[in-house]
């Protein structure tokens, strides 16, 4: 129970690996807010089955007014505000589609970066108030590998997708300085290939061969949510303004 009695909020909390972190977190004691524009009833009923006490929001993070209101009734129903895991995003999960340069439909663009960055920085903008006042608290920003990724082949060309992720790692390097002086602590997550949402009953020996990891394999989600977790104790209160890597050595930084 290393997170018992602290409260945090995690976005796109209703499927995959948003879930399987928000089980984790509930596991180790946290109250959590759950946050998403899909429907929340599993991951609701998963998490209090693990003895947490829930919170289940609409939230469309790209809205200001959403995020705003996300913070606040968690603080109404909790007293406090002591984890942010911003972990909403659209990737090719949800319909993303690799495109090459001339192909990218600036709209899909426009809303892969509200959700991905312009989500990501609402987030923190509206947990930062209540943390800052009570002189504490850690934000987890989800990037992703590939933005250390040189392309390898066609199908792995998706700019919209790796600079909305490469501005999160910025996000969390810019305001890291500002929010410290207060004691929050902001990180950046970057997984690598990670088994899909179907597959989530996959163990580490049961993964996918990784031929380019140093592991040798493929990522599951247990393999981030412990980081995940760890990262909201006090274990890892000196850890700020950072990108962790969680890949199995695909890539180094």
């Amino acid at each position: 129970m290393l997170l018992e009695g602290r409260v945090i909020i995690v976005t796109g909390a209703a499927l995959g690996l948003g879930r399987t972190y928000a089980r984790r977190l509930a596991s180790e004691g946290a109250k959590l807010t759950l946050a998403d524009v899909a429907d929340l009833a599993k991951t609701t009923s998963l998490c209090e089955t693990e003895g947490a006490e829930v919170l289940p929001l609409r939230v469309d993070v790209s809205s200001e007014e959403d995020t705003l209101a996300m913070a606040r009734q968690t603080h109404e129903r909790f007293g406090r505000i002591d984890g942010l895991l911003n972990n909403a995003g659209i990737t090719t999960r949800h319909g993303l589609e690799a495109k090459s340069l001339m192909d990218v439909d600036m709209g899909m663009w426009d809303r892969v970066f509200a959700v991905n960055t312009r989500g990501t920085f609402l987030g923190i903008r509206a947990v930062y108030p209540y943390m800052r006042e009570q002189g504490s608290g850690t934000i987890v920003n989800v990037s992703s590998g590939s933005t250390l990724r040189i392309s390898r082949a066609p199908d792995a060309i998706n700019a919209q997708y790796v600079a909305s992720k490469s501005a999160i790692t910025g996000i969390t390097r810019a305001v890291a300085r500002e929010l410290g002086q207060y004691n929050i602590n902001v990180v950046t997550v970057a997984p690598g290939s990670t088994t899909s949402d179907t597959e989530e009953a996959l163990s580490a020996d049961e993964a996918y061969p990784e031929p380019e990891a140093s592991l040798l394999r493929r990522g599951v989600p247990d393999d981030l949510a412990g980081v995940m977790a760890f990262l909201f104790t006090d274990d890892a209160r000196f850890i700020s303004g950072q990108m962790i890597l969680v890949n199995g050595g695909r890539e180094v930084w």
